[in-house]
């Protein structure tokens, strides 16, 4: 066969023979077998699937490492870290800007290295902390704990969730350092990591705003635009078009500020990420109240036969920690789990 030389203009002619024993000769030097697999790690991944697909990448909101097992068990592509999730988890309050660099870097450090070959993570950046200087800082670390993507935004850093009223932003030239400083330092550290510009401006100045600060953000290089709390399935529609070609993510917080849009109805708009801030949060909380108010009741919690703690162990890497110690010659599960 012929393989061109894609430093010069040259060909040159390689003949291979594949033996029977999986041996090989190249121009009458044998040759022994070699297989070389490189492992994609998050960012690459993410890129990739934004780049050579047009799938819907669908990223369930997980918060701590057990909703993240659930998540990855169940079979999802990538996944979202949310910042009202850590900032209840973490902290025990409510989403307004309390949650700082350390909190959300170390739980996305922690998710996104439960399989560091698995599900792409994205996580909220929130404002970027600070100044360019903690924005630059943010990215690097993000970059650091293997996360694949982030969206930062431009409200003030006295923020709150995006789907409660009475949001306030900073001006476009203010947010568009935040942008600028996040793609100085993704291309001086030559990462993939996916940058996300997000803006919450509908409250506060309108539809044609946020267009506008989304389109300023793509001119400088922002990979995906997220503009949050659409007040319309048509007004979603619009914003699709009115950014094309340019990827969009959705932010789907169902009983929130906005109308409840399906994957289904996600794709055929054209959005490319769709995200559910609240898709563990909200259930974690049912099941866990529900519970509680059986123990307190009844004396037990019903938990269902089947459900007991191997189970769990089990979503949490149980059986590929006992692969580990006995791989390595251990004798920790000798007598079982």
């Amino acid at each position: 066969m012929k393989v061109e030389d894609s430093s010069s203009n040259s060909s040159m002619a390689i003949t291979i023979t594949v033996e029977k024993d999986g041996f090989y000769e190249v121009n009458g030097t044998r040759q022994e077998p070699t297989v070389s697999l490189h492992m994609l790690a998050g960012a690459s991944k993410l890129r990739r699937q934004l780049r050579d697909t047009n799938e819907l990448i669908v990223c369930p909101g997980v918060y701590d490492g057990l909703s993240a097992r659930v998540a990855m068990e169940v079979g999802f592509k990538a996944l979202y870290m949310t910042g009202a999730g850590t900032t209840a988890s973490r902290l025990g309050m409510a989403d307004l800007g309390l949650a700082q660099l350390y909190d959300m870097r170390t739980n996305a450090e922690m998710i996104a290295n439960l399989d560091p070959y698995g599900p792409p993570l994205i996580a909220d950046m929130d404002t970027g902390y600070g100044g360019p200087l903690m924005v630059s800082k943010s990215v690097q670390q993000y970059i650091s704990a293997g996360v694949a993507g982030f969206h930062i935004e431009d409200q003030i850093q006295n923020k709150r969730c995006g789907h409660l009223a009475g949001k306030r932003v900073v001006d476009i030239e203010e947010y568009l350092t935040r942008i600028r400083a996040a793609k100085l330092t993704k291309d001086r550290l030559h990462s993939d990591i996916v940058l996300i510009a997000r803006t919450d401006a509908l409250q506060q100045h309108g539809y044609d705003e946020c267009i506008k600060r989304l389109k300023a953000a793509r001119d400088l290089g922002a990979d995906v635009g997220l503009l949050e709390g659409f007040t319309s399935k048509e007004q979603a529609r619009q914003a699709v078009q009115d950014l094309a070609p340019w990827p969009l993510l959705l932010n789907m917080v169902e009983n929130g500020a906005g109308p409840v849009i399906t994957t289904k109805e996600a794709q055929q708009m054209g959005f490319r990420i769709m995200i559910f801030s609240f898709a563990s949060l909200a259930p974690a909380y049912l099941g866990i109240k529900g519970a509680l108010e059986r123990l307190k009741t009844d004396g037990i919690t019903g938990i269902p036969d089947g459900l007991g703690p191997k189970k769990i162990f089990e979503v949490c890497g149980l059986m590929d920690s006992v692969r580990i110690d006995t791989d390595a010659g251990g004798s920790g599960f000798k007598n079982g789990v």
